[in-house]
């Protein structure tokens, strides 16, 4: 298999981890950590694919999917924002709520064929440059391109616009940013449904563009923890968020894609006939991640890395610190 078709699959794939990081950077930010992503993925990409297949509207079902996700995660955001519950516990909740749910409510998708699927093209100029061109811009999703313009206009929309500015003041200092008439409440509110959306169009990217034309509870595959693994190895920062999710895409894909492993070192009878090398490659992203969140529970490290410094920390009006 040609290196050229496996990278620019692992693109493909790691769009729908970028979704999912960004979105999840935005909750953080302001000072929510979710841990269901993985839930609300499932919810999206069941609820995208079936409105896609009932209408024979692609784009519907990406909308639906985004909104079905951004609402369930308002029960995550109502428990520790408003019953100021622990976010671990609730958001590790909220992931076995939206898988139960997905699978129940999407029960015999999973025969229900390919239906309404979004649209694939190349982008004219850009296609013709050399290895980059077939990789990035060569009969691509329209939501790997949606991904490119996400990940910048994010970085900026945080870094260099007043709103964001509340938002990375509602997640380091929510005190502060109560005395000067910021609604923290509110606006926390708003970005975990962001985030909530988010993980929704990554669940509606994997059913309607990525792997078009199937759901089941396969269909995530635990991407939703990797994009939670994700947000710490960009330190909170959409633009390296998306080298994080494109390389995570591209071994993603690789291992998946087990001939792309041989031809590029040469061990094709190796991986034949040593099948536990193959699992060993498979659990490397997770393993990745289980280290990335093992090191980022450290309130040191995380300080190092640029954490919200009231993340997981509810916020009560009235009381003195965080």
């Amino acid at each position: 298999m040609d290196p050229i078709i496996i990278l620019q699959a692992g693109v493909a794939t790691g769009t729908v981890l970028l979704f999912a990081t960004i979105g999840e950077i935005f909750a953080e930010r302001a000072g929510v950590l979710n841990l269901g992503v993985e839930g609300m993925m499932l919810m999206g990409a069941m609820s995208a694919f079936s409105v896609a297949n009932s209408t024979g509207n692609a784009w519907l079902g990406v909308l639906v999917g985004m909104l079905v996700a951004g609402l369930l995660s308002q029960l995550h955001a109502f428990i520790v924002i408003q019953l100021q519950a622990d976010q671990v516990v609730s958001g590790l909740a909220l992931t076995f709520v939206g898988t139960g749910l997905s699978l129940v409510l999407g029960e015999g998708l999973s025969k229900a064929g390919a239906g309404a699927l979004l649209p694939r093209f190349s982008l004219p100029g850009l296609a013709a440059i050399p290895f980059l061109g077939p990789i990035f811009f060569t009969n691509q999703s329209v939501m790997v391109y949606l991904g490119y313009l996400l990940a910048p206009a994010a970085w900026y929309y945080i870094y260099h616009t007043r709103p964001g500015m509340n938002l990375r003041a509602i997640g380091e200092y929510p005190a502060a940013a109560d005395s000067m008439g910021v609604n923290i409440y509110r606006l926390r509110y708003f970005y975990v449904f962001v985030g909530g959306m988010l993980a929704g169009l990554a669940g509606a990217t994997i059913s309607l563009a990525v792997s078009p034309g199937w759901f089941s509870e396969l269909t995530t595959g635990g991407q939703g923890w990797i994009a939670v693994g994700l947000v710490i190895f960009a330190q909170w920062n959409p633009l390296r968020a998306m080298f994080g999710a494109y390389a995570f895409g591209a071994l993603r894909r690789l291992i998946l894609d087990i001939q792309g492993p041989a031809l590029l070192f040469g061990a094709s009878n190796i991986f034949k006939t040593h099948q536990s090398l193959t699992y060993f490659l498979e659990m490397l992203p997770y393993a990745f991640t289980v280290i990335i969140l093992v090191i980022g529970s450290r309130e040191a490290v995380r300080n190092r890395l640029g954490a919200p410094a009231a993340l997981g920390v509810p916020y009560v009006r009235g009381e003195r610190g965080r």
